[in-house]
């Protein structure tokens, strides 16, 4: 007994140790970080035609007699030596990433990756952007659309590839391409505008908790948590929603004419082989199949703006995926001890 108390005394200085240092190092980014100038970051550029080639290269390897490759590999030489000679240009494709949350918080790099392939693309290459979000606030989204309305007024080709989701605020963004793809069972639309929001008034007057809202400007608040609302406040709610769903509808309606805006702007969403048919999207093909089709004939850069994350960002992304572990972990074992009682 005396051993196993020794021994959770120094387990527990131990750890009060650890904590000290974390504690220490998460003091001191935060005085780091405290006197660093914001919009640091760097950018990015992946040559996926290497990737494809070397994808290609280990099977050749695998499947194909020494021979067979060796004249493979003397054919292709040949043909890199003529489109040099002959001064044949390829076009270039560049490859943008967009994984939107509720607020749309890619666009801070989006808008940074569009600079900077606009200052060097022309009219001959081409701009896919492989989009999956399901939509969130109307002013992130509206920023992120305009961003991507940049490339179009440029007149560079805009190619807009959906293998998940493209919904409400993310068709936005898709609806932009001259050229929208989709996996067969992506999921689209969602063209309408949704708010809600809990009400605690009667809870607190049944605890006799008053509370007081103060506005200057008869729709300064129209509806409240707290407070008690009103039928013209609501009215005026909705109203602000029609508004913006007329917005919404003219702004889809602008960029895919051929749509039949009323139809699809119900809210309703569509899996991609539905989608096609209300021409929702162009062409049924997932963004791995387009993409190492056009690497045959184009150079392809994959752009990514990176800024570097401070301490507290990577304290807490390491946390987080050490929780997610664990309950992941005990879930599996939970469903398996159930799987098999």
């Amino acid at each position: 007994m005396e051993f196993l108390a020794d021994y959770a005394s120094f387990l527990a200085k131990t750890f009060t140790v650890l904590v000290a240092v974390v504690v220490v190092l998460v003091v001191v980014a935060a005085l780091r970080d405290r006197g660093r100038r914001s919009g640091g970051g760097h950018l990015d550029v992946r040559k996926l035609n290497d990737f494809y080639k070397e994808l290609r290269e280990r099977l050749q390897h695998s499947v194909l007699e020494k021979d067979k490759l060796k004249a493979l590999h003397k054919a292709e030489a040949k043909e890199a030596k003529r489109a040099k000679k002959e001064g044949i240009q390829k076009p270039r494709v560049y490859v943008l990433d967009f994984d939107g949350d509720i607020k749309a918080s890619a666009t801070d790099h989006l808008r940074h990756e569009v600079t900077a392939l606009l200052s060097m693309a022309t009219a001959e290459d081409e701009v896919v952007l492989r989009l999956e979000s399901g939509g969130g606030m109307v002013h992130g989204y509206g920023l992120a659309a305009s961003q991507l309305a940049r490339i179009r007024d440029a007149g560079v080709p805009l190619t807009v590839c959906v293998d998940k989701v493209a919904a409400s605020g993310g068709y936005m963004m898709a609806c932009i391409g001259q050229k929208i793809l989709s996996a067969p069972f992506a999921i689209l639309g969602s063209i309408g505008v949704v708010a809600q929001l809990p009400n605690l008034h009667r809870l607190l007057k049944k605890h006799d908790i008053d509370f007081e809202v103060l506005t200057a400007g008869e729709y300064k608040r129209t509806l409240t948590v707290f407070g008690e609302n009103t039928e013209k406040g609501r009215e005026k709610f909705q109203e602000d929603l029609e508004t913006t769903h007329e917005l919404f509808k003219g702004f889809v309606a602008r960029y895919r004419p051929q749509l039949s805006i009323d139809e699809i702007a119900t809210g309703e969403i569509w899996l991609g082989q539905a989608a096609l048919g209300k021409q929702l999207v162009d062409e049924l093909q997932t963004s791995d199949e387009y993409l190492a089709t056009r690497a045959r004939v184009a150079d392809i850069y994959q752009l990514s703006f990176v800024r570097k994350k401070t301490m507290q960002e990577r304290l807490g992304v390491s946390v987080s995926a050490v929780i997610d572990r664990v309950l992941v972990t005990w879930w599996e074992r939970l469903g398996r001890s159930r799987f098999w009682q």
